[in-house]
């Protein structure tokens, strides 16, 4: 086991104000420890952690960046996000509505017309008593701000119980890796929708769908859009849908087989260009460059002069958007969790009490299919960073370092 460790602009004592230093330092250890044990015991190959408070940062790297070689895990380290993807990509779409170049009460389909006279797929159970699928005419069409929520009636194929909607999403090919945004986009026009539009929240395709609106409209590649207009302009040097060769030593990997649940691993490939730009899943990072997007959201779209969206923006982005819809939260597979609702690329906690872990109402986070987890505390002016390579285990990490952080926070 390995572990490096750094405080960021050593803490200073109270001041005559009676201002307090960020971080509880035996609350950190504490934290650290926990991490190192789990480590120790090989639930976790390795993971990163980065901290931002009151101006002082706090990162740490545990473990090994590839269980197969020695190599320590390092806050340098690159890691597959997955859809730790959705925030940057929801972030460009209302770039775009800022420019003036959509309204996110437009119908989606004046931009993609191949989701034009999209039906729903209601199952009954028919004659034979096995189930059938019915279409019926969607009572609205989805909104950009259907996908932004994930209210639009999409799904995903491949997460929950399986249904007739997601079988046809599965043998479609949707699902598939070896597509263009395009040709997905070509595919989902075809299949029906899970739910009417703006009635229920469901995981689902949506924010790929917002990757290839951003391709049609700007006429660019999804790759190049972000690296242009978000990435650049923050200095975000280590993100994108690839990783170079020559930077390839520094992508952290997961065990082979899980060693809690036994499953084998599988992660999408990062080392070439993919075909399919997935805006909802398809970034690397590192901790620190995805520092740099988090500190310009919690300083309300700006970041060292570079401003990317206005404050109004920003915090219509993480209100609740899911507030006036009864029956949104209904579904069998509601990620935000109890306590939750969802804004416009976040889920955004709607009190103190209600979910699983401690926070402050008006908090707002994501988190990525390998394990990766971000949440921003306005009222703590807190960033907090967790980045590991162990999907199997991503539910328990994600509740674990928030419970722990409680006691290191002054």
């Amino acid at each position: 086991m390995h572990a490096t460790f750094d405080i960021h602009d050593a803490t200073p004592p109270p001041d005559a104000t009676g201002a307090r230093a960020a971080f509880d330092q035996r609350g950190l250890s504490r934290l650290a420890g926990a991490i190192e044990a789990h480590v120790a015991t090989g639930r976790i190959p390795g993971a990163t952690l980065l901290l931002s408070r009151h101006g002082q940062e706090f990162e740490q790297a545990f473990g090994r960046q590839n269980p197969q070689a020695p190599l320590p895990m390092s806050t340098n380290s690159i890691f597959r996000i997955y859809s730790m993807t959705k925030p940057v990509v929801s972030v460009a779409v209302m770039m775009l509505a800022e420019q003036g170049k959509l309204l996110i009460s437009e119908p989606v389909s004046n931009f993609l017309p191949e989701f034009k006279g999209l039906q729903v797929g209601v199952e009954r159970v028919g004659a034979d008593g096995k189930p059938q699928l019915d279409l019926v005419p969607c009572t609205n069409e989805m909104t950009v701000q259907d996908l932004l929520r994930h209210t639009a009636g999409l799904t995903y194929g491949i997460f929950g119980a399986s249904t007739l909607v997601k079988a046809a999403y599965r043998d479609s090919g949707v699902e598939s890796r070896h597509v263009s945004n395009d040709a997905l986009v070509a595919k989902l026009g075809q299949l029906p929708l899970a739910f009417q539009p703006g009635t229920v929240w469901e995981y689902s395709r949506a924010t790929d769908v917002l990757g290839a609106l951003l391709e049609r409209l700007s006429g660019q590649t999804l790759d190049r859009y972000l690296q242009e207009q978000i990435f650049a302009p923050l200095g975000m040097v280590d993100t994108g849908f690839w990783v170079d060769p020559a930077q390839q030593h520094r992508i952290a990997e997961p065990y082979e087989v899980d060693p809690v649940t036994g499953n084998k691993v599988r992660l999408i490939d990062v080392t070439q260009r993919p075909m399919f730009l997935s805006g909802g899943g398809g970034l690397v990072s590192t901790a620190r460059d995805y520092l740099r997007f988090a500190r310009m959201l919690l300083n309300r779209g700006e970041l060292d002069g570079v401003r990317l969206l206005s404050r109004k923006t920003l915090a219509f982005m993480t209100a609740d958007h899911l507030g006036a819809m009864p029956d949104a939260m209904r579904g069998a597979m509601y990620l935000p969790g109890p306590g939750y609702g969802f804004g416009l690329g976040f889920a955004v906690r709607l009190s103190e009490g209600g979910p699983f872990t401690p926070g402050s109402a008006g908090d707002y986070n994501w988190s990525g299919l390998a394990g990766t987890y971000f949440w921003i505390d306005p009222k703590e002016d807190l960033i907090a960073i967790w980045l590991m390579q162990a999907p199997e285990q991503r539910d328990y990490y994600r509740q674990l370092i928030r419970n722990v952080a409680a006691g290191w926070l002054n």
